[in-house]
């Protein structure tokens, strides 16, 4: 039987005015330590979020979310904190922040295969 691992993660959201704490979820970012695993899938439904926020620079947002994907895969090109090692990634990318993006606080839970969890809580809190 396969064993069950502990997950971490957190749910991505666009907050286009911080002072009204109104925001959009848009991604997730799941950890698992055992299996050495960090991953990010995010989806901007761009027309949801121009009714949602229709002053907000939607490709810049973009810019910044590709970011949070290429930090969690690690990628050097990404900057210094892509070049952290991976809890300290994790750590970075759901640290509080009085930005447009945010990240939920971190849930834990179980899962024997991460990759999985992460494509089911997509589906369950951002499409």
């Amino acid at each position: 039987m396969q064993e069950a691992y502990l997950f971490e993660y957190a749910v991505l959201r666009i907050v286009p005015r911080v002072e009204r704490e109104e925001f959009l979820n848009t991604g997730v970012i799941l950890y698992c330590k055992d299996l050495r695993f960090l991953q990010t899938i995010i989806t901007i439904d761009t027309n949801r979020l121009l009714t949602f926020a229709p002053k907000l620079d939607i490709e810049e947002v973009q810019a910044h979310l590709q970011a949070f994907e290429q930090i969690s895969l690690g990628n050097p090109a990404a900057g210094p904190i892509a070049k952290l090692d991976m809890p300290s990634r994790f750590r970075w990318l759901t640290a509080t922040r009085s930005t447009v993006i945010q990240s939920s606080k971190v849930h834990p839970g179980l899962s024997k295969d991460p990759l999985i969890t992460l494509q089911k809580l997509h589906a369950q809190l951002v499409l």
